[in-house]
């Protein structure tokens, strides 16, 4: 695990795995420390999601952010929940499939801080 979290790609997870432990996700989350690890109510269950708010001068550069990491997305297969407003995207990463973390939702918040970092 010692390589970056940039260099990684997404790998298919298509469920039958059990979401990280929180052991797991301490070991990781230090790895993207603008993140927050956060719970999330979703169909009934407490699901253990990555958040983090980006914040720009105005909607034009939040909508060309967005363009970026849908690029990131579509190149790893693995896409994360966001909400514009305005000058701010409200990102929410999490394995739909085991409704929990995954290395992949490490390695996508990774890469999408990159595009703001340079």
């Amino acid at each position: 695990m010692s390589e970056s979290l940039r260099i990684k790609k997404c790998v298919p997870c298509e469920g039958g795995i059990e979401p990280m432990s929180d052991v797991a996700i301490g070991n990781l989350i230090s790895r993207v420390p603008t993140w927050k690890c956060a719970e999330i109510e979703h169909s009934g269950k407490k699901i253990k999601t990555l958040q983090k708010t980006f914040s720009f001068k105005n909607f034009r550069e939040a909508m060309a952010f967005l363009r970026k990491v849908e690029d990131i997305a579509e190149s790893e297969g693995h896409h994360p929940d966001f909400c514009v407003h305005y000058s701010r995207v409200d990102f929410t990463i999490w394995t739909h499939a085991i409704s929990g973390l995954h290395q992949n939702d490490f390695i996508l918040a990774s890469k999408t801080d990159e595009l703001v970092e340079g």
